[in-house]
């Protein structure tokens, strides 16, 4: 069965609090363990060393060992003195060295071996043996490798004080309390377990919402409902993956109304020359014109119109494919750019508008295509002298900054809004002062011409002119040393 994201996040996390829940309960029951034998070791160490200081002073008072060999409940009073401070009140020990006297009278002999239940215990362990290592009390077959304790009273050697191993590690008190506390730990590992389980499942319902708004929004998308947004929630990376949704639905949502508004105006400026060279060849066709040499040279400029529209959609669209065949060689851009003037030279006198080219550097060399930068200098003087009004100025500057050659061209009248100037470069824009087809022109010229100008890595900008009316800057990169 394929899990979801919410369940495999879920998994995961369950998993690593498992993981880390059982490390610490390992870790924790061996750490109890091994502290709790050394606790109980150091405490018997103790009591052994309390014991050995215990007999020292007896034997300093009875001369020999024989105060516990025929006193068998001597031995159990230095049990009882020895016990760890706070084992139990003054009355329960009186009580309990009173019962022990009951028990043991007097000569009985010392035990020598110890009940399986009392194995473990720390008085049926204790060994004592005289000066020539002979059994004064304790389990002396016991003893096994454990280290022997010397005693000494004045330089000598009085007797020798060992503890026995136990059958076990610990008895089964001891036994009983640690399995205690395992208990313990297993039941704070589960319910840590169970606390991880209840928190892990909402906190992964809480760390997939996101990602599920974001899938359902990319559904949407994909149907075309491109106003679809997804809310921002925090600056992680779910967050900055919602932004970046966000933006290219915003993307996509201009682009599609660009589409539409792209479609909306080549309609309108296919159909208006349609439309006139309809109604004029039906004007013919019902002899409601004349065939004339000004009837057919209405026709024959509307079908240049129209092929001009034609031609630049076509070389905008090659452009955008990257089809546009460029073949670029090494150039001087100044005498094509005044091969370009001079064509342009008469229209322009012929509208009443002064053109002035000012050249600032000599032998700019650039690695372009003759044709195209052709093209783009023409496009920016027909639009000049298309949109400047009679009277008007056109100045045009050839410079070299750096490593780049600057062309700048100012015209006079209209202007352009200073809002408005970023859109001069997309297709079918025209400021509102040139929305009149008697002036020609369907917007695309600039589109074409910010083409050619990144198809040779340069830069095109429109700023508002000094003369009142529109300037156009570009910059081409050079080829060749640095000046």
């Amino acid at each position: 069965m394929k899990l979801s994201i919410r369940y495999r996040i879920f998994l995961a996390m369950l998993a690593a609090t498992a993981v880390v829940v059982l490390s610490m309960f390992l870790i924790a029951q061996w750490s109890f363990n091994r502290g709790f034998l050394q606790y109980v070791n150091t405490l018997e160490m103790e009591r052994l060393e309390t014991l050995a200081q215990e007999l020292v002073q007896e034997y300093t008072d009875q001369g020999n060992w024989n105060f516990l060999r025929d006193e068998p409940i001597n031995w159990l009073r230095l049990m009882i003195r020895t016990l760890p401070p706070g084992t139990l009140p003054p009355e329960q020990l009186q009580r309990l060295e009173r019962r022990m006297m009951r028990r043991m009278p007097h000569g009985e002999p010392p035990a020598r071996e110890a009940s399986p239940a009392l194995a473990h215990r720390f008085e049926q362990r204790v060994v004592l043996l005289d000066a020539e290592h002979q059994p004064v009390f304790g389990p002396v077959p016991g003893l096994g490798k454990n280290p022997l304790r010397p005693l000494r009273y004045q330089g000598q050697t009085i007797g020798y004080l060992g503890l026995a191993a136990p059958p076990r590690p610990l008895d089964l008190h001891q036994l009983r309390f640690v399995k205690q506390q395992t208990l313990a730990l297993g039941l704070i590992a589960a319910i840590s377990l169970l606390v991880s389980i209840l928190l892990t499942l909402p906190l992964a319902k809480r760390l997939v919402r996101p990602i599920r708004a974001l899938a359902d929004a990319t559904h949407k998308l994909t149907k075309g409902e491109y106003a679809t947004r997804v809310p921002v929630v925090g600056s992680d990376e779910l967050g900055q993956l919602a932004c970046d949704f966000n933006l290219l639905a915003l993307t996509l949502e201009k682009n599609e109304q660009a589409r539409r508004q792209w479609v909306a105006d080549i309609s309108h400026e296919l159909r208006t020359p349609l439309a006139v060279l309809r109604g004029e060849i039906e004007a013919l066709q019902d002899g409601v014109r004349q065939v004339t040499p000004a009837a057919i040279g209405s026709l024959h400029a509307e079908v240049l119109q129209l092929g001009r529209l034609v031609e630049d959609l076509y070389q905008l669209a090659l452009s955008d494919l990257g089809a546009l065949n460029y073949r670029k060689q090494e150039m001087d851009v100044n005498p094509l750019l005044e091969a370009a003037l001079e064509t342009y030279r008469a229209p322009f006198a012929d509208k009443g508008i002064s053109l002035e080219y000012r050249e600032k550097a000599n032998a700019l060399q650039l690695s372009a295509d003759p044709e195209r930068l052709h093209q783009l200098f023409t496009n920016l003087l027909a639009n000049s002298l298309r949109y400047s009004d009679p009277g008007g100025r056109l100045e045009i500057t050839l410079s070299r900054a750096d490593t780049h050659a600057h062309l700048d061209f100012c015209d006079s009248h209209p202007g352009v809004p200073a809002t408005d100037l970023e859109r001069l470069f997309e297709r079918l824009y025209r400021g509102e002062a040139s929305r009149n087809r008697a002036l020609g022109g369907a917007g695309l010229g600039l589109a074409i011409c910010r083409n050619i100008v990144e198809a040779h890595g340069g830069r095109i900008e429109a700023r508002p002119s000094t003369l009142g009316g529109v300037w156009i800057h570009i910059e081409l990169p050079l080829t060749g040393d640095k000046p």
